[in-house]
């Protein structure tokens, strides 16, 4: 990957920093370490790499097909869902399985245009899918869905594990157990289906419902220690609060019987649990997102719903206290086609659906569609998605792949081509341009607890560094370009004097950073103005 063409699809400035490094490296380095530079380098010229991962039945596949615009994603439990699946641009729809040799097998679609659920080969000799698809949304993002955390499974689990960095990667031949075989000298670390799925997740959308629990917390953690360009940080981990319609608002004190506002409190105390190891945390209803999105929805369902909506109200009331009543009560619409709103719905969908045709009788299918995707909170998912992840992939990028780097290098077990890595990462991280690399370390640092800080400054530290939006890194969204600017140069000053007295030395490492993040935020405001 030497050539400008291939320069051409890197991210940013940061990426192209660490394609250059990894180039200058690969003489100086073994075979071995430098086929994983190699590995680097592929992967920094590809889009950027969203992991979509939970536990088992939180509805990720769901949401995956939401974020896609199409029901591709297998959402039954079957052998499918059981396997790590990589949704990425192509010029032809087509779904590959890929076996642990190596060996690929092209899959047809089933008769819905689904990736088929069942497979009539060895499952334990495949590694995962690969489904190419000519969906606009993943030309800059390729969407990654995981097995199930939590699952009965172990070898679902495993991969999982593998894709988010929480299983343990073979060991070198240098530190292979007396009677194990020893890795091959031209691979790298990880075993074959970690490099297919490790490799890829740069980014993570964490997808959790009602309780968050203690192995979600630890499979964050894991995969931001194994992307983050030190150990963990929010920079490139979203959570989503799925099945938000599942909430009873009766039980989120304020939330004055509503379930959106119930869920929107919920997810906002989640956030305070799951920080600094995500970014922000989403309310979502994925089954509403993925059929008003995704082509679910059709003109017979709205024509349904709006006989549904002619119903005297005390009769409308009663049909919605259950699913079993929506279906069996006698009413002049079938109830094969009440059963099929409920799978596309669910009676929180159906009731803002009908309360939507009450107060418009003259909906339009398509403008009640629209009005189900607003009600299903897809919109804010992917604003987060943006704002988080794709406003800023080229650090995102850059910084995982300095983590590869370090770590093949600290594999290598040879001191000297450690130290020339070592070297050679500090030198570019002491440039003016990479600065968003040592913003991003130094947010690492506090949040995983590395440099110790008070809590308001770590709050500040973990605001500046955690967006890519000026008014959201000063806390002060919304307000007027002067007062922008006057607040970032009065806070550059002060990180300076905290950095030059008062702070111990490992605080003033990070003082400084965020010091000169005030004083470039600064700068870019002035040029504006």
């Amino acid at each position: 990957m030497s050539t400008a063409t291939e320069q051409q699809h890197l991210a940013g400035p940061l990426s192209a920093a660490v394609a250059n490094l990894c180039q200058r490296l690969q003489p100086q380095v073994s075979a071995r370490t430098a086929a994983g530079f190699r590995e680097v380098l592929r992967r920094l010229s590809a889009p950027l790499q969203v992991a979509v991962a939970g536990r088992i039945k939180s509805g990720k596949s769901t949401l995956v097909n939401a974020l896609i615009g199409r029901r591709v994603a297998p959402t039954d439990v079957g052998e499918c869902t059981r396997l790590v699946t990589r949704f990425q641009y192509g010029t032809v729809d087509r779904v590959e399985l890929i076996f642990t040799d190596g060996r690929k097998q092209v899959l047809p679609f089933d008769v819905g245009g689904m990736i088929p659920n069942d497979l009539e080969v060895d499952f334990d000799k495949v590694s995962h899918l690969e489904a190419y698809l000519t969906n606009a949304v993943l030309r800059d993002l390729t969407v990654i869905d995981t097995p199930g955390l939590g699952s009965l499974d172990l070898a679902s689990v495993k991969r999982t594990e593998q894709l988010l960095g929480a299983a343990k990667h073979r060991k070198s031949g240098a530190e292979a157990v007396e009677g194990e075989e020893p890795e091959e000298e031209d691979g790298d670390e990880l075993d074959d289906t970690s490099r297919n799925a490790v490799a890829g997740a740069e980014a993570v959308l964490y997808v959790v419902t009602q309780g968050v629990r203690a192995d979600d917390q630890q499979a964050l953690a894991a995969f931001t220690a194994a992307t983050a360009s030190r150990e963990a940080g929010p920079v490139n981990a979203i959570a989503v609060l799925n099945k938000a319609d599942t909430i009873t608002p009766e039980s989120v004190s304020g939330s004055d019987g509503d379930v959106w506002k119930a869920a929107t409190m919920l997810a906002e105390k989640q956030a305070a649990t799951l920080k600094p190891r995500v970014a922000d945390v989403i309310p979502v209803i994925g089954l509403i997102a993925e059929s008003a999105e995704s082509g679910g929805f059709t003109s017979a369902d709205a024509d349904a719903l709006r006989q549904l909506s002619h119903l005297d109200d005390a009769v409308w009331d009663t049909m919605l206290i259950s699913a079993d009543i929506f279906t069996s009560w006698e009413c002049d619409v079938p109830t094969g086609t009440r059963a099929r709103l409920l799978e596309k719905l669910d009676l929180y969908g159906i009731r803002c659906a009908v309360d939507a045709l009450r107060a418009e009788p003259e909906l339009t299918a398509g403008a009640l569609r629209r009005k189900l995707l607003d009600a299903s909170g897809l919109a804010g998912v992917r604003s987060r998605l943006d704002a988080v992840f794709r406003a800023r992939a080229d650090g995102i990028k850059a910084a995982a792949a300095l983590a590869s780097v370090t770590a093949l290098a600290h594999a290598s077990g040879d001191p000297g081509e450690r130290q020339r890595v070592h070297d050679a990462i500090e030198v570019l991280l002491a440039k003016p341009e990479a600065h968003q690399l040592r913003l991003l370390e130094a947010l690492t640092l506090v949040t995983s607890g590395a440099v110790n800080m008070p809590d308001d400054l770590a709050e500040e530290v973990l605001r500046v560094g955690s967006s890519a939006e000026v008014g959201e890194q000063l806390g002060m969204k919304g307000r007027p370009h002067k007062e922008l600017s006057a607040y970032a140069l009065e806070r550059a000053g002060w990180w300076r004097s905290f950095a030059s007295f008062g702070a111990t030395p490992a605080q003033s490492r990070v003082a400084h950073v965020v010091h000169r993040a005030y004083f470039l935020i600064w700068q870019q405001l002035k040029a504006q103005s």
